[in-house]
């Protein structure tokens, strides 16, 4: 049988082609391995940032900067909210609106917004006439607060918005400046604008105030906006500490009346005062001149005085010549030497050097003691030589503090130079002369005098605080450095401080300073000013440096005071005024008493639930101010507190249990004893001012409703006005 033949030739493929093929296959394979196991870049990303980027949104959330407060809560630095006035000039921007949300009555908008944003018409009507989508009206629309801005929101003008950022605000000023410091906006290494501290409290802590930023990612469609129910991460901000500084708002309001006052009478080049707890070291308050608002950052000099300019500090120093004396176990007050001048041998042959008392011709043949009231500088310069020599001065120099650093936390503080090697200069560093020294420094040495020998460490910030746990993350307290001498120095030194401090001009340097019924101790100082231009001293007629040490009652130190002035216009003691008005304030301020005999002390007793009028008849009795809140017949609270010392004359308040809130005549009552009376009457208050009581919005004897706040008026004088 015949059968078809079946074609079984096979297709014939070029060999070459399937190599090919494969070859290709397998470049195809190993790319888009290699895409999937390694971080591919495109362009300037890798592949996975690139995916990352096109469909992950990051957004910095940005911390709110920590406020630095007194130690009352009064704010002193805070961060707010400004508004720049931007006007919208497009006509395209109102397309498909059914109101105009672009300028259109440019003549009637400016002439609406100069009276509110400090600009004229016509400077507005200028950026409003350019060809622009939109224009920011600057400079008077730039910075602008809350309520600036609700006022111009409230004309409803088409085409006006703001745009919000946050500035540093000093709500008072040109107040404790160099303390504060002052900030700049700065770009952080994240990109973002950061406020930051460049001086004082702002800049040394910068850290701590201005906390972490946070962030949220979270994912996005195509066109950029956010797709709900998305996978979202958030690390909230951490915003700064809250700083509160043992700063006292009022006692540094004293400061800076007097220091400004004097600086203004004087026309010093400069002036400062410095004021401390003699108990704990804490600073109250320091002010200096010339100084500058931190909202206008108007600074002429960028260095804070109490810490950053050391210069010679003058016979203030034989506060502490004659603690290292005395201290020795060697010094008799009652050694007699002559006053006037004394002279020393030069390392150079024929080139002698003499020193002079400020009195040149002396007082003749003294004893140290009166040399010490006196300022004599021949007193120190025999000391220095018979009863200590130069070692021992050097080392009482460096154990008092002088020459180092004390640690207080403002930024870039100097050490000084305390260095002498010749007699002369020996003699000389012992008035304070060819030596220098800081106010900080002088502060921290004349603790040791109110605290039996034991030199304290001073701080001022008093407690730092985090925002969002409320919790205190560091406490500031007392903090001893060493005994630097013996109670028995102490109380002689106290004794010579006293001496200075008397009426008599014939016999004492700080008659000046002298208050009738105030024990206030201390030294005065003049000091040469070196010129280093010409490496001589300056001569000329007020070319000098005039500084006081003081502390205040002299018995139990409450408070530290120390002042100096460069280069007042004439030899009126500017100091002394402004040292009498800053004691006198604050010892009525912080009801210091002086020293009085049993007879007139007076403890306060607990009264509640007591008779008030046996009560009220015993506290009159013992000449104690009584005013009585009710017409009930027992006591429901009182004021002061128990175990309150109190002596004749003292302000004694009784609530009764049939109080009908009547109000009481306030006025010339300080700023505390207000403060407590209003708590103590359970009313709405509103304290403006500091200082003392001039009035107050509800009159005595008027029912105060519940409805109504009594606002209280008070201005920076002591009681009555008296000036002393």
């Amino acid at each position: 049988m015949n059968r078809k033949k079946i074609n079984t030739d096979k297709i014939k493929i070029n060999k070459f082609l399937f190599v090919m093929v494969f070859f290709l296959f397998a470049i195809f394979i190993g790319r888009l391995s290699y895409l999937c196991l390694v971080d591919y870049r495109v362009e300037d990303s890798t592949l996975s940032a690139f995916i990352k980027d096109r469909n992950i949104n990051e957004e910095v959330l940005m911390p709110i900067r920590g406020s630095i407060l007194d130690k009352s809560g009064n704010v002193l630095a805070q961060s707010v909210s400004s508004y720049t006035v931007i006007a919208y000039l497009s006509e395209t921007r109102s397309e498909g609106s059914d109101t105009p949300l672009h300028v259109v009555d440019k003549e009637m908008t400016a002439e609406k917004l100069a009276p509110l944003i400090n600009m004229s018409e016509s400077e507005i009507l200028e950026l409003l006439n350019k060809d622009a989508y939109q224009v920011e009206l600057g400079p008077g629309g730039r910075n602008l607060s809350q309520i600036q801005m609700e006022e111009i929101k409230e004309l409803n003008l088409p085409g006006i918005d703001f745009t919000e950022s946050t500035k540093r605000y000093y709500p008072n000023g040109d107040f404790a400046s160099y303390m504060l410091g002052y900030t700049v906006n700065k770009d952080g290494d994240d990109g973002n604008e950061y406020i930051t501290g460049e001086m004082g409290i702002e800049e040394y802590f910068n850290d701590l105030l201005t906390g972490k930023a946070g962030y949220v990612t979270y994912e996005k469609d195509r066109y950029g906006y956010k797709i709900a129910n998305g996978r979202e991460y958030r690390e909230e901000a951490d915003d700064g500490d809250d700083i509160y500084l043992t700063i006292d708002n009022n006692i540094e309001l004293f400061i800076e009346n007097a220091v400004k006052k004097a600086s203004s009478d004087s026309e010093a080049e400069w002036t400062l005062m410095i004021v401390a707890d003699a108990k704990t070291g804490a600073i109250l308050g320091y002010s200096s001149t010339p100084s500058y608002d931190p909202n206008l950052r108007n600074m002429t000099s960028y260095v804070d005085p109490i810490v950053g300019n050391p210069y010679e500090p003058g016979s203030t120093m034989k506060i502490f010549s004659y603690m290292c004396a005395i201290d020795s176990g060697n010094y008799d007050g009652s050694t007699k030497y002559t006053s006037g001048s004394k002279t020393y041998e030069s390392a150079n042959e024929g080139e002698d050097v003499t020193i002079n008392d400020w009195l040149k011709e002396g007082w003749g043949d003294i004893t140290y003691d009166q040399g010490f009231a006196l300022s004599s500088n021949i007193a120190v310069a025999n000391i220095v030589e018979t009863v200590i020599n130069g070692d021992e001065l050097k080392a009482c120099y460096d154990k008092y503090g002088f020459g180092s650093k004390t640690g207080f936390t403002v930024p870039r503080e100097q050490t000084g130079s305390v260095s002498f090697k010749y007699q002369v200069e020996v003699a000389t560093a012992g008035y304070g002369q060819g030596i220098t020294t800081t106010p900080i420094q002088h502060i921290q040495a004349l603790t040791a005098i109110a605290n039996d020998g034991m030199m304290l460490k001073p701080y001022i910030v008093s407690k730092i605080i985090d925002p969002d746990t409320g919790k205190e993350t560091y406490t500031g307290e007392k903090e001893e450095v060493r005994n630097i001498a013996s109670s028995s120095t102490i109380s002689k030194l106290k004794d010579l401080m006293r001496s200075v401090i008397q009426p008599d001009s014939e016999t004492t340097t700080g008659y000046p300073y002298y208050m009738e019924g105030y024990d206030l101790i201390g030294k005065t100082g003049t000091a040469q000013i070196f010129d280093y231009s010409s490496n001589q001293y300056l001569t000329g007629e007020s070319d000098y440096i005039y500084s006081f040490s003081g502390l205040y009652p002299g018995e139990d130190p409450e408070i530290i005071i120390y002042t100096a002035m460069k280069k007042p216009k004439d030899k009126t003691n500017y100091l002394a005024t402004a040292v009498k008005d800053v004691v006198t304030n604050i010892s009525n301020y912080l009801n210091i008493k002086e020293d009085t005999t049993d007879e007139t002390k007076y403890e306060m007793g607990e009264y509640l639930n007591k008779n008030i009028n046996t009560v009220r008849d015993d506290l009159t009795s013992k000449g104690l101010q009584v005013i009585v809140l009710g017409d009930g017949n027992k006591i429901t609270n009182q004021y002061p507190a128990k175990r309150t010392t109190l002596i004749k004359g003292d302000l004694v308040v009784l609530l009764t249990n049939n109080y009908d809130k009547k109000m009481i005549d306030l006025v010339g009552m300080s700023y505390k004893d207000a403060k407590n009376i209003l708590e103590l009457m359970d009313v709405n208050y509103e304290l403006s001012g500091n200082g003392y009581v001039t009035s107050q919005s509800i009159p005595k004897d008027m029912i105060v409703k519940d409805s109504d706040k009594v606002t209280v008026t008070l201005q920076e004088k002591y009681k009555d006005d008296v000036s002393t």
